[in-house]
C-alpha cells in the first residue's frame, strides 16, 4: 500500500521563470515526481514557462491544467467559483502541494482540502523571512491575523528549504509540523555542460575577450543590484578590467533605476543588460561568467547560486541567503553587502585564476552530491507518503526535519 503510486497536486499561479525561483522549483518538483512514475498533476492559471509536452498531456509528464482567471479583485466568491470547478482534481490527490504563504487562492484550496481530508503542504519560498517580513509589513500581518495564519496552522506540513528559514518561518504561526529539506533540482542539464560558446554569442567579440562578472536573477530591490553596479564603479577606478552581465528581467520602472544608475556612474561600456536568459543558453552564460555575483538582501535557498555552483562557477553572494554557511563550506565566498567588500572579493577572484578554478570545481562537487536527486526525491516521497489521509483522516506525523545541504 505505501508504494503506490501518489498523485500529487500542485498550485502556482502563474508558470513564469521571469518571476524567480519559485517557478523553476515546482517545474523540477513536477518533472522529478513524474518521472519517478507518480501521478502529478499542476494547476496554474498562467502556463508562460510549462512545457509543451506537459500543455500536451504526453505519457510520462505531469499533466498541466490551465485555470481560467477568477473574477477582477480576486474577490473570495470569485476565488470559490473557480475552486468549485476544481474539486474533483483535489478530492482525488493523496496530496496538495501549496507555494507561497501570501495567496488568497489558498483559502478556497485549503478549506477544500481539510473538507475532503486531503493533506496539503504549504511551502514558503522565504516569504516569511525577517527581510520580506519588514517589507508592506503592515498588510502582511492583517492578512495573516484574518486569513494566513489559519492555513500556515491547519496545513499537515510546512516546508522551508533550510533550518535558517524555519527560525524565521515559525515566528509566524504555531504549527509544529515543519519539513526542512533543500529544494529538490533536476540537475540532468548540468550533468553535460554545453561550455561557454552558445553564451559567447549574445555578447560583441570585444566583450568576449574580457573578464565577465554576472549577475542572473529577477531584477528586483531585494537582489541588490545597487551594489553591484556600483562594485563594478570601484573596479574600474582601481584600473581592474572586467564586464559586469546582468541577465534577467523585473519591473520596469526598477530595471530603468538601474540603467539610469549605470549612466551615472559611466559605465555603459562595463554593465551590460542581457534580459531573459533560459534554458541552455543560461547554462552555458554560468560556464562563460569568470565569477557569478549575487549580493541579495535575502534568499530563502538561492537556486542561482547552486546552479552556478553545478556549472563550476566560483560565486560571491552575502548572508542574506539562508544556505549561506553551507554555500560557504563548498567555496563560496560570503561578503558584507557593500560596493567595497564586493568589489574587493571580486577583485581577488578575478587575480587569481587558480583559486577560481578551485572554488568552482568544489562548488560542483557538492551540489551534484548533496544535491542528487534520487536520495533528495526519496525524502520527498517519504514526507508526502507520510501525510497521505489513512482510514479517513490525516496521518499527523510529519518527518523529522532533514538535515540542511552540506551540514552532514
Amino acid at each position: 500500500m505505501l508504494d503506490r503510486r501518489l498523485r500529487i497536486v500542485h498550485y502556482l499561479p502563474a508558470i513564469r521563470l521571469a518571476d524567480g525561483g519559485v517557478a523553476r522549483a515546482v517545474l523540477d518538483w513536477c518533472k522529478v515526481f513524474a518521472e519517478r512514475g507518480h501521478e502529478v498533476i499542476l494547476l496554474c492559471h498562467t502556463p508562460t514557462d510549462v512545457p509543451q509536452d506537459w500543455l500536451e498531456r504526453k505519457p510520462g509528464c505531469p499533466r498541466t491544467v490551465v485555470i481560467p482567471l477568477p473574477g477582477s479583485g480576486l474577490k473570495i466568491s470569485a476565488q470559490l467559483q473557480m475552486g468549485q470547478g476544481y474539486l474533483k482534481l483535489i478530492q482525488q490527490a493523496d496530496v496538495l502541494h501549496l507555494h507561497a504563504p501570501w495567496l488568497l487562492e489558498h483559502v478556497v484550496f485549503a478549506r477544500m482540502a481539510r473538507k475532503h481530508h486531503v493533506p496539503y503542504v504549504l511551502s514558503v519560498h522565504g516569504m516569511l523571512d525577517d527581510w520580506s517580513m519588514s517589507q508592506r509589513r503592515l498588510k502582511k500581518r492583517i492578512y495573516l491575523l484574518v486569513l494566513g495564519r489559519r492555513i500556515l496552522n491547519k496545513a499537515a506540513a510546512i516546508h522551508c528549504t533550510a533550518e535558517a528559514e524555519k527560525t524565521q518561518a515559525s515566528k509566524w504561526f504555531s504549527n509544529p509540523k515543519i519539513a526542512v529539506l533543500p529544494y529538490l533540482v533536476d540537475l540532468d542539464p548540468f550533468r553535460q555542460l554545453p561550455g561557454p560558446d552558445l553564451a559567447m554569442r549574445l555578447l560583441e567579440p570585444t566583450v568576449q575577450k574580457q573578464p565577465k562578472l554576472l549577475f542572473l536573477s529577477r531584477l528586483h530591490e531585494k537582489k541588490g543590484l545597487d551594489v553591484l553596479i556600483r562594485a563594478s564603479g570601484l573596479l574600474r577606478d582601481a584600473g581592474v578590467e572586467a564586464v559586469t552581465l546582468i541577465a534577467g528581467t523585473g519591473d520596469a520602472a526598477y530595471e530603468q533605476y538601474l540603467r539610469d544608475l549605470v549612466l551615472e556612474l559611466g559605465l555603459t561600456s562595463r554593465v551590460l543588460f542581457l534580459g531573459l536568459v533560459t534554458g541552455e543558453q543560461k547554462i552555458s552564460l554560468y560556464q562563460a561568467a569568470d565569477v557569478f555575483v549575487l549580493p541579495t538582501h535575502q534568499e530563502n535557498f538561492g537556486l542561482v547560486l547552486t546552479e552556478a555552483l553545478a556549472c563550476g562557477t566560483s560565486v560571491v553572494t552575502t548572508k542574506g541567503t539562508d544556505i549561506w554557511q553551507e554555500l560557504e563550506g563548498a567555496g563560496a565566498i560570503i561578503a558584507e553587502r557593500t560596493p567595497e567588500a564586493f568589489a574587493a572579493e571580486m577583485r581577488k577572484l578575478l587575480e587569481n585564476p587558480q583559486d577560481r578554478a578551485d572554488r568552482g570545481q568544489r562548488g560542483r562537487d557538492w551540489v551534484l552530491s548533496t544535491l542528487a536527486v534520487e536520495p533528495l526525491s526519496e525524502q520527498y516521497e517519504a514526507m508526502y507518503r507520510s501525510l497521505v489521509h489513512r482510514n479517513g483522516s490525516p496521518n499527523d506525523q510529519v518527518p523529522k526535519s532533514q538535515s540542511n545541504p552540506g551540514s552532514q
